[in-house]
């Protein structure tokens, strides 16, 4: 068995099934509104994004999504980096509950066209540029270690010429952006 299945096991699918599918869809299975354009390309960002991106990820560097799916697994990762890892992850998926709830209840924002326009290409922009750092560095893990057995070095190449974490800033863009496609005062409170 090579590590790349000993990596797939049930919990992992279910644990990928629930951030690709569940999270994006939030705004949309809390507010029951069917109608509501934006949280479907909400939702159809975050989907196709991550399939595109993992598609072309297991083309250039296969061993990077095996890498990706042992996260939580990794002995050598520091303490403190264990436990910031889920509450990050459970951060990106607070921003979609807020939107969600605060449509529901409140009503949201209801902004204009040409903001929605801006946080469509915001959010684009942002899965974009973590889609690149995430094909050019063949050590982005999804815990921060030393990939010792993977020969990890420095990679300075790709947007990584300009920018020491790409993958952070196109989340924090996308993140930023988010709440104003999907008309929400609350969802602002979680990027912080």
């Amino acid at each position: 068995m090579n590590p790349q299945s000993k990596a797939i096991t049930p919990r992992v699918i279910v644990q990928m099934l629930f951030i690709i599918i569940v999270i994006p869809l939030l705004p949309l299975l809390i507010t029951r509104r069917w109608d509501w354009w934006e949280a479907w390309v909400y939702a159809a960002f975050g989907i196709l994004g991550f399939i595109i991106s993992r598609a072309l990820v297991a083309r250039r560097h296969p061993d990077l999504l095996a890498e990706r799916a042992r996260f939580a697994q990794q002995t050598d990762a520091k303490h403190w980096d264990k436990r910031l890892v889920p509450l990050v992850g459970l951060g990106g998926g607070l921003i979609p509950l807020f939107a969600g709830l605060d449509v529901l209840l409140s009503g949201g924002l209801a902004l204009g066209l040409p903001v929605k326009i801006a946080a469509m290409a915001a959010i684009f922009a942002g899965y974009a540029l973590g889609a690149y750092a995430l094909l050019e560095n063949r050590f982005f893990s999804g815990m921060v270690r030393i990939q010792t057995e993977r020969d990890h070095h420095v990679i300075s190449s790709g947007p990584y010429r300009w920018m020491r974490h790409p993958g952070y800033a196109g989340a924090l863009l996308t993140y930023l952006a988010t709440p104003f496609l999907l008309d929400s005062a609350w969802a602002f409170l979680q990027v912080r």
